[in-house]
């Protein structure tokens, strides 16, 4: 079904050409078909808001299409990027599962599609399947994992240049091999990214600069290709 921001709209989880290894894709039928029974499917489009930090928690929001950034902002305005979601994670589960408010926002970094599952009906799924609570538990477990790792980056990084090179590196699990080197597209803007890793703007783009001249990634727009991922990874320390 042809859906608005350019989207083709999947309603039917067990029929989707995109079903992944994510959260909710490989359910047993007996559990998906009881998904299918609570979700409500919407597009978003590019830059919507799913859920505001310190909402009191209304249910989870399973990515079907699309990226979504994670953000806390601080009293006085200062901005973390948590994370990048993509097609096949869910949010709002730690919420939504312990009661307590949303502990980020969600914004939409393109036209995403949404199956959003209320929160009663949500632990009236798990209740009723031990499959889905054996999942969501998998799921807390890695989002804890990931917490771990990204603490681990911005506290025991010694310098922007190693940060960078490690989120640079993060985002290339995803890229396209071409004879250039790995090919990614950013989804953040360099204040994002530094929001991302504990550093300014200007520092991101000045570290941008010095590894292009180090021959280390090309840029172009959104669009970098990271030339020598062996130099990266000395940079990272890794």
């Amino acid at each position: 079904m042809r859906a608005p921001y350019g989207l083709e709209l999947t309603e039917n989880c067990q029929s989707c050409r995109l079903r992944s290894e994510g959260y909710f894709c490989r359910l047993s039928p007996a559990a998906m078909k009881a998904f299918e029974g609570i979700k409500f499917t919407t597009c978003y489009p590019e830059g919507a808001v799913l859920f505001v930090e310190e909402e009191a928690a209304r249910g989870v929001f399973v990515l079907c299409k699309g990226r979504v950034k994670l953000s806390m902002t601080s009293c006085d305005g200062k901005t973390v990027i948590l994370k990048i979601v993509n097609a096949g994670e869910v949010l709002g589960l730690h919420a939504t599962v312990s009661g307590r408010p949303y502990q980020a926002t969600a914004e939409t970094l393109e036209p995403c599609q949404v199956n959003f599952v209320k929160r009663e009906d949500f632990l009236r799924l798990l209740r009723e399947h031990a499959e889905a609570s054996l999942r969501v538990a998998q799921e807390l477990s890695n989002e804890y994992q990931i917490a771990c790792e990204q603490i681990r980056s911005l506290g025991l990084s010694h310098s922007a240049p190693q940060r960078l090179a490690r989120f640079l590196l993060d985002s290339c699990a995803k890229g396209q091999e071409t004879k250039q080197g790995i090919r990614v597209q950013l989804a953040l803007t360099h204040e994002e990214i530094g929001q991302a890793i504990g550093t300014s703007r200007e520092t991101v783009t000045r570290t941008f600069g010095d590894f292009k001249n180090k021959q280390v990634v090309s840029l172009n727009g959104a669009s970098l290709v990271i030339q020598n991922k062996a130099a990266l990874e000395n940079f990272a320390g890794v």
